[in-house]
């Protein structure tokens, strides 16, 4: 099942549970403006290329609309249609002042130059700045973009708008980028772990973990869950897998990473098949890679009692089902993989009020909102006896409903 299938199963059944009225069921599924542009540049050698840009804006009842930008050869109309509906989910889940949206440019960004690269964020930034802004739709980076994208997208906007540093989050920090950005997403997975351990009476210190994917989430919550003392059993990446029984050295496996370009060849650790890293034995298990990756194919042989999604839709919906019955706990990916939204919204916070605030109050105010954010999701899992994922869904339908219904627009 693909992301917008699932992400609607997973509407639909959280607006059952809620007895949401037809009318408004149908008004929160269609989006509110689909934008899709042609972006035509020189490239460096003088001919011309065209290429498609687009921008799907979910919901705005709670808010403006947030959402990365990717560029990616691959951009499917309907992935972005999901992750547009997922980021209005998330926001909400965070209780997050946002509504949803999503966008990009179907290139492949190692095939251009940083210059061309540079022309075409200006010529997609000139098509949409009129469509997005500080208290309209507020972009971020994704995959294939960075900071630098941000960059060029603030300085193209403000030539249109005058200096609006809050147009766009995921910032260089020396144009209004938040401290402790970089680790955000990693760091929200160690809060929601934290939060959810505690409700069974544990702790991260003594549990052994394995993550799938070693980029930025995975490296900074490998990081984060062994400075408190959890022990990191198996770790992969595109590169291949390792595992060590008795932990792995994280510290020097970030080095090793870096310096290698992947975890391949690294020392401290037996190398494993990377299919089998999910099936691992362990206490806690996060996915931090690609979507889909547990399935009806592996879920049996899942040993993990915790799965944590710090990846978007890891899990599918057959696997779901397989895993309840085993009575495998399983986070979902809109409470778990906040943490980068919610530093966003930090950003933003920060840009409009133009004070900046330390690296210390960053990470505060977000464990202040994951706590708060895990003990909203179990309020709503008592209330309507679901689990997780439907509380958490449940729980963001009904805040984007009761938005929608106050604000007048159900009709």
């Amino acid at each position: 099942m693909n992301a917008l299938a699932a992400t609607n199963r997973n509407f639909k059944l959280a607006s059952r549970l809620l007895g949401l009225d037809s009318k408004i069921e149908k008004s929160l599924l269609i989006p509110f403006r689909e934008i899709k542009v042609e972006c035509s540049i020189p490239k460096d050698d003088g001919t011309l290329a065209t290429y498609v840009g687009f921008r799907i804006q979910h919901d705005n009842s709670r808010g403006p609309m947030k959402g990365g930008i990717r560029y990616h050869p691959e951009v499917e109309p309907d992935e972005v249609n999901a992750l547009a509906q997922l980021m209005t989910w998330k926001t909400a889940v965070a209780n997050l002042p946002y509504g949803g949206a999503k966008g990009g440019i179907g290139v492949d960004p190692s095939e251009l130059s940083a210059s061309e690269l540079e022309r075409l964020t200006r010529v997609f930034t000139q098509k949409i700045h009129d469509l997005i802004g500080v208290h309209t739709d507020v972009p971020a980076p994704d995959m294939g973009t960075g900071p630098q994208t941000m960059a060029w997208i603030l300085d193209e906007y403000s030539k249109f708008h005058g200096h609006s540093p809050a147009v766009v989050t995921g910032k260089p920090i020396d144009l209004g980028g938040s401290l402790g950005r970089d680790a955000a997403t990693g760091r929200g997975v160690l809060f929601a772990t934290e939060a959810l351990l505690n409700e069974y009476g544990k702790s991260v210190s003594g549990q052994r973990f394995v993550i799938q994917g070693f980029g930025n989430v995975g490296s900074w919550a490998a990081q984060l869950i062994n400075e408190k003392g959890g022990k990191i059993v198996a770790v992969s990446d595109i590169t291949g897998a390792i595992k060590n029984s008795n932990g792995l050295d994280i510290p020097s496996l970030l080095k090793y990473s870096k310096e290698n370009r992947g975890i391949k060849g690294f020392h401290g650790g037996d190398s494993i098949d990377p299919k089998s890293i999910l099936v691992e034995d362990c206490d806690v298990l996060i996915p931090a890679a690609l979507g889909g990756v547990i399935n009806r194919e592996n879920a049996n042989e899942i040993k993990a009692k915790f799965i944590v999604e710090a990846a978007n839709h890891p899990t599918d919906p057959d696997a779901d089902e397989i895993l309840k019955k085993k009575g495998v706990v399983i986070l979902p990916d809109i409470y778990a993989n906040s943490g980068g939204v919610t530093v966003s919204y930090f950003e933003w916070v920060q840009n409009i009020q133009g004070f900046m605030w330390n690296e210390e109050k960053v990470n505060n105010e977000l464990k202040t909102y994951m706590t708060k954010g895990f003990k909203d999701v179990k309020e709503m899992c008592q209330t309507h006896n679901c689990d997780l994922r439907m509380g958490a869904f449940t729980l963001a339908v009904n805040r984007v409903a009761r938005a929608t219904v106050l604000r007048g627009w159900e009709a």
